[in-house]
């Protein structure tokens, strides 16, 4: 979910053992969890096979969990290569042929809304150079210039004589010929399939259920385990009596699992989970049993005021700007712990024996994956693989860690020979999860006589992710994750806001607690604290939170325009319906320019009501509009849950939180109308499915202090009282 993880310490191993000649892989791996290649389909390339039935398979290295990214990147590929777009369809390569083939599809990681903009420029070149040989096939086979032959909807004609064929025709010719070296891409203007809204390749197996995904895998001679970790966090696995439940109904083994968990194997999940609830087990609760939310507040409420930090962006001297100041403002705000609650918990199926280990698992990151497995089987990555399925929800969870494959493979490796099914519990799933972090925030604005802003401090106190995910990625111990949205420059995540002087620092303060990186990641602190902040300095100016904005956001045109653009749909500066009041946010994440405008009512006991929220989003090139509005609308319902519902606390080591009664969802009476809008500037690839996340709580807690007069600066609103001052 950042682009410090592009190339992770595992995705290196793998890489790194293809390098020494350690894989002794051949190109005949079954595609899609087991079903192999039928031998009669030409590869194109590595990106594109034809069928006979004319049927063309894109091939992705990266995943589908929901977001679209399978059907953009083969409209992409699709738009090249000139076929029809009803033949087309999609398929997993996996890990292990990827390291075989040199990486050819690059890398396997979806998260960081890279799926499309990281993989376009190849993607479509593999589709302008299989169109291009195939071309060439036809007039081989015609004994004509290449150059007299034209295709559409795959079908190639030869100008001088009318005559046609059929890419499934000379699909195989094609396969043979050498792959031209230089491929011309279209211009974007010229696009017939991506830029448009074509209906999603897999709308139809979600509809009738024949949508496989891991937790659904199915092997011959299978067996499922329940599994059950030590909950408290650094806590390790003392003791089990197997002897109280070996005899239960369809119990075949009883496990333990690395230094922390222990296992039930059975014949169906259901009887093996019900043995483990049975299981007495003892617990070596360690170091962490009194860790706490308040001890936790209390480390981060300490890094407010440390002298030692970190700093993303300076400029000026903020000090002298805070001590001649007119006026100043102060505030403290704070973001909780969230857990990813995927809809599809933790799995993985896994076969293993002396020279052999399979895993069947939904991941974000296919090769971190394999580099787990292979780590936890005790072989080489060369006799490893992964085979990969779409995932019921990822947001995060399934991109860097991959406990759940290592334990599946641990149980595995205790029955050789036996496919083994691990599924998690839901509160398995939210007791062991990688948390989105906990930070707090203290923010001192300057203002001059006039109302301007002429200094900000921004103290971030709290967890780094890649502390814990990925220490390689730390710059001399600073985590320039923790600045995301926040930078002076770059493509990531830039500051859009000039500020004569200026200091974000970070005093880093890392709780026992895993972290990780949640949709968003730590764009969503970022900016509510910053767009938050904006409407109390604002206000504090006497002056319109979008105006006030404005004039900071000249020098930054794209900043400016969506949030322009949010202000004008929504109606800023002309009353609202009676008892309706607005708020705004903008920021920029993952190379997109997002910005919301909400509508809120609070009745007098306080009850809140999120109306309609109007958002924008550049994201330079819109290959699927549809989609790009569906991921804004999920990324609202997914960013408002956390604001008015998610919390995990802790007590005594533990999380509090055990199920969905606990940690609850947003319901569809609390989801308010969203009103999309797509403007794409073309310059640029940007993401989707993370951006808009960031604006939904800022831009609602701005609408609610309109509405009440209060200022709430931390969540989830389930805990405040919105009663007017």
């Amino acid at each position: 979910m950042t682009a410090a993880l592009d190339v992770s310490r595992r995705t290196f191993l793998v890489t790194s053992a293809a390098a020494a000649g350690g894989l002794a892989l051949g190109f005949n791996l079954p595609f899609n969890g087991g079903e192999a290649l039928a031998q009669t389909s030409p590869e194109i390339n590595a990106w594109v096979v034809v069928r006979p039935d004319e049927t063309v398979v894109v091939r992705v290295g990266r995943v589908e969990m929901g977001q679209g990214t399978l059907t953009g990147l083969a409209q992409l590929v699709a738009e090249e290569l000139e076929c029809d777009w009803d033949k087309v369809t999609t398929e997993y390569p996996t890990p292990g042929q990827n390291v075989a083939r040199s990486r050819v599809w690059g890398n396997f990681q979806t998260a960081g809304s890279r799926g499309i903009r990281d993989s376009h420029d190849y993607m479509r070149k593999g589709g302008a150079a299989a169109r291009q040989m195939l071309i060439q096939a036809a007039a081989d086979g015609w004994g004509v210039p290449a150059s007299e032959c034209s295709v559409a909807k795959g079908v190639v004609t030869h100008g001088p004589t009318g005559r046609t064929t059929t890419y499934g025709k000379v699909a195989d010719a094609a396969s043979k010929l050498e792959p031209p070296k230089d491929v011309q891409l279209k211009d974007p203007k010229d696009w017939t399939i991506a830029g448009k809204p074509v209906k999603r390749l897999d709308t139809a197996e979600k509809l009738n259920g024949s949508q496989i995904y891991s937790i659904d895998v199915q092997r011959p001679g299978m067996l499922n385990a329940a599994i059950k970790a030590c909950p408290v966090f650094g806590g390790k696995l003392k003791s089990f009596d197997a002897a109280q439940v070996e005899g239960m109904p369809g119990v075949r083994k009883v496990v333990s699992v690395g230094d922390n968990a222990v296992a039930v194997v059975a014949d169906t999940w259901w009887r093996a989970k019900t043995a483990l609830d049975a299981l007495p087990i003892e617990w070596d609760e360690g170091p962490n049993a009194r860790l706490s939310s308040e001890s936790i507040a209390e480390m981060l409420k300490e890094g407010l005021t440390a002298e030692q930090t970190f700093v993303g962006n300076q400029a000026g001297d903020v000090k002298a700007a805070i001590a001649g100041a007119a006026k100043t403002v102060e505030a403290v705000y704070g973001f909780p712990y969230q857990h990813h609650a995927t809809m599809e918990p933790m799995n993985a199926t896994a076969l293993w024996t002396n020279d052999r280990c399979e895993v069947w698992t939904a991941t974000q990151n296919a090769e971190a994956a394999l580099a787990t497995a292979a780590s936890a089987a005790g072989l080489p990555v060369g006799q490893c693989e992964v085979y990969r399925l779409n995932l019921g929800g990822g947001f995060g969870r399934r991109a860097t860690s991959h406990d759940f494959v290592r334990q599946a493979v641990l149980i595995a490796k205790q029955m050789p020979g036996t496919p083994i099914k691990m599924i998690w519990s839901r509160e398995e799933d939210m007791l062991h999860g990688y948390y989105h972090p906990v930070t707090q925030a203290k923010l001192v604005g300057a203002l001059d006589a006039d109302g301007n802003l002429t200094g900000l401090h921004m103290r971030i106190s709290g967890q780094s992710i890649l502390a814990t995910i990925n220490p390689q990625g730390l710059q001399n111990g600073r985590d320039p994750a923790t600045f995301q949205g926040l930078n002076p420059s770059g493509t990531e995540g830039v500051l859009g806001y000039t500020i004569p002087n200026l200091l974000i620092d970070h005093a880093m303060r890392n709780p026992p607690v895993p972290p990780g990186f949640w949709r968003g990641v730590n764009n969503n602190q970022n900016a509510l604290y910053l767009e938050c902040f904006m409407d109390e300095l604002a206000h504090a100016a006497g002056k319109d939170p979008l105006e006030f904005r404005r004039r900071l956001l000249v020098n930054h045109p794209k900043h400016l325009a969506v949030l322009n653009a949010v202000a004008e749909k929504a109606g800023w500066g002309t009353p609202a319906p009676q008892g309706v009041h607005r708020g705004l946010a903008q920021h920029m994440g993952y190379g997109s320019y997002v910005a919301a405008c909400a509508e809120v009512s609070v009745d007098e006991s306080g009850k809140l009501k999120i109306h309609r929220i109007v958002a924008a989003t550049d994201c330079g090139h819109a290959v699927n509009p549809q989609q790009i509005e569906a991921q804004i609308e999920g990324s609202f319902a997914y960013g408002l849950t956390a604001l008015l519902h998610g919390e995990i606390t802790l007590k005594d080591g533990k999380v509090e939180q055990e199920n969905f009664d606990t940690y609850p969802i947003m319901r569809m009476d609390e989801m308010p109308a969203v009103e999309s809008i797509v403007m794409p500037s073309g310059d640029f690839w940007g993401g989707v499915g993370e951006p808009t996340i960031f604006v939904a709580a800022p831009a609602v807690l701005n609408a609610i202090y309109a509405a009440t007069g209060k200022r709430i600066r931390s969540g989830p609103l389930a805990n405040a009282d919105l009663r007017r001052a």
